[in-house]
């Protein structure tokens, strides 16, 4: 029987209650007698019976155990398929495997059980790959078969070896002739990241190999030639890579290459995160732009990530915008989070990113996904008001730990302030503060007062590190959009030009949000809040 946390589907309108229609899919063996509208609309927002004070209402997480690395979600018929490393046996046993969840809307999951076996062909663990829809039957499993290739390791050796699925990516049978990649010799050698090629007529391979990215081309995704190779070096062992297209500033006369990698920030004062690069694919080799490379994300927890397009949107719409969902963690301390029934962190909202000229340079700007929507109860806001060190007055007060605060603030001549703090409390203290700097044109975020950072001595130093991401105020002001949810913060800066993404432990007790400045005056424009309903 699989492991099933099935997903309450929930359908919001806007009406007189807090969610004026919210459809719930009872699970195999609900009672025939559904609730009233009323009973429905408090329970998509209540905490699971049984849920850890950590355990997250809208990100997903695993029912127990550990897990790390998306992988690409893909279509079948309507309905998203997406696997994630899933390590049954943590903290005992080594090794990962494909966890399968499906979804209609990308904000509300099923389970699915674990699609992809460690330790079954002799090859070692299932580590990160990514998954395709073989429409032309290249690869000989079948037309619309599901191809996935991901790195095996055994002995520290790391080859890649290709799955198949003909019953849309629910089960896998090894390639008999697996490895379709031997390893060559590389300490490093991972994470295949696989696109159709269709001005080339070709599949193309993004793959990790040390400081370098290897580009391997193919006609049937078992046979795979070496074509050119990108090094980047400063940033670690890279991981994770990533290759698509988008319209900058949605011109289709702009059509712009990334290349993207999870990649090791500290020689820049930064953190681990995803790292991008702009340019040119030309069938063989990807030529970078001019100029240094830009970071997805801000935070201190955004790996991993994935990139993907909606194959039921016009070529035009599909170049305007791509999702995009991270790992929310950081090897520095990902074995040394207080969470109890499960391990791993979570991954990150979906998001819609978009490129666009900031600050003359093609930019990824990001934005919650637009079904995100469809968990939202009804704002509370508050009009114009003057920020001080004393605070902004009563601010709407969250129901529970699972939340989004829409903010904007401005520095008015009137002002003497500089740093505004929107400080998110539970139990009476305060766990992590999201701001902004008017002196510096930097947002920031900081949780050195979490249960985490306070209580674990060994934790390390980089969880107690704050982090910045610089964003001019427009016309004088700054949009700040968070998204809380027990044990993670997603910032989104003045539109989505910076986001910055942390887990964070918040101490046991009744929630709260204060707003101030560190000094002097500010101007808080507006501020809204919305309750967000569970999603499992």
């Amino acid at each position: 029987m699989k492991n099933l946390w099935t997903i309450w589907i929930v359908a919001a309108a806007a009406a007189a209650a807090v969610l004026a229609a919210v459809a719930l899919v009872p699970s195999p063996g609900s009672r025939p007698d559904s609730p009233s509208q009323a009973e429905q609309t408090q329970s998509a927002f209540d905490r699971p019976e049984g849920a850890s004070g950590f355990r997250p209402s809208y990100h997903i997480t695993p029912r127990t155990n550990w897990m790390n690395d998306p992988q690409r979600p893909i279509l079948l018929d309507g309905v998203w398929h997406y696997y994630y490393l899933y390590n049954a046996g943590y903290p005992k046993e080594n090794g990962t495997e494909w966890y399968h969840l499906t979804s209609t809307d990308l904000v509300h999951w099923k389970d699915e059980g674990v699609a992809i076996t460690k330790y079954k062909n002799g090859l070692g663990d299932i580590e990160t790959g990514s998954a395709v829809v073989d429409q032309d039957n290249s690869a000989g499993f079948g037309k619309g078969a599901v191809i996935a290739v991901m790195t095996q390791q055994d002995q520290g050796i790391q080859r890649q070896s290709l799955f198949y699925s003909t019953d849309h990516g629910y089960s896998f049978t090894a390639y008999a002739q697996n490895p379709v990649m031997e390893n060559p010799g590389e300490p490093d050698w991972r994470d295949p990241k696989i696109i159709r090629d269709a001005v080339h007529n070709q599949w193309v391979m993004a793959l990790a190999e040390g400081d370098k990215i290897g580009m391997y081309t193919s006609p049937d995704l078992k046979n795979w030639h070496y074509a050119s190779g990108i090094e980047r070096t400063g940033l670690g062992v890279l991981e994770c890579p990533d290759l698509f297209q988008l319209d900058l500033d949605g011109d289709p006369s702009k059509r712009t290459w990334v290349l993207a990698a999870s990649a090791n920030g500290s020689q820049e004062g930064f953190t681990t995160g995803v790292a991008y690069w702009t340019g040119h694919w030309d069938g063989t080799r990807f030529t970078p732009s001019d100029g240094p490379h830009q970071w997805l994300d801000a935070g201190s927890d955004f790996y991993a990530a994935v990139t993907w397009d909606d194959p039921r949107l016009t070529e035009s719409q599909r170049m305007s915008s791509r999702h995009a969902i991270g790992w929310m963690n950081n090897w520095a301390y990902a074995r040394q989070l207080p969470t109890r029934d499960w391990h791993g962190g979570a991954d990150s909202i979906v998001r819609d990113i978009r490129l666009e000229t900031i600050a003359g340079k093609p930019t990824l700007v990001s934005s919650p996904t637009t079904a995100m929507k469809s968990i939202e109860g009804p704002a509370a806001t508050t009009g114009e008001r003057r920020l001080t060190p004393e605070g902004a007055g009563q601010l709407p007060v969250p129901e529970g730990g699972a939340y989004r605060l829409d903010v904007t603030l401005e520095r008015t001549a009137q002002d003497d302030g500089s740093v505004a703090r929107i400080e998110l409390g539970s139990g009476g203290g305060t766990f992590a503060t999201v701001g902004y700097d008017f002196a510096t044109e930097s947002a920031f975020i900081s949780r050195e007062a979490d249960a985490a950072a306070t209580g674990k001595a060994g934790l390390s130093p980089d969880y107690r590190a704050s982090r910045r991401a610089a964003s001019p105020a427009r016309n004088g002001t700054v949009e700040l959009t968070i998204f809380v949810d027990y044990c993670s913060v997603e910032v989104f800066i003045n539109g989505g030009e910076k986001t910055m993404t942390s887990l964070v432990f918040p101490a046991a007790g009744t929630p709260g949000v204060k707003a101030v400045t560190a000094g002097g005056t500010l101007t808080l424009k507006s501020f809204s809040y919305r309750r967000l309903a569970s999603t499992w």
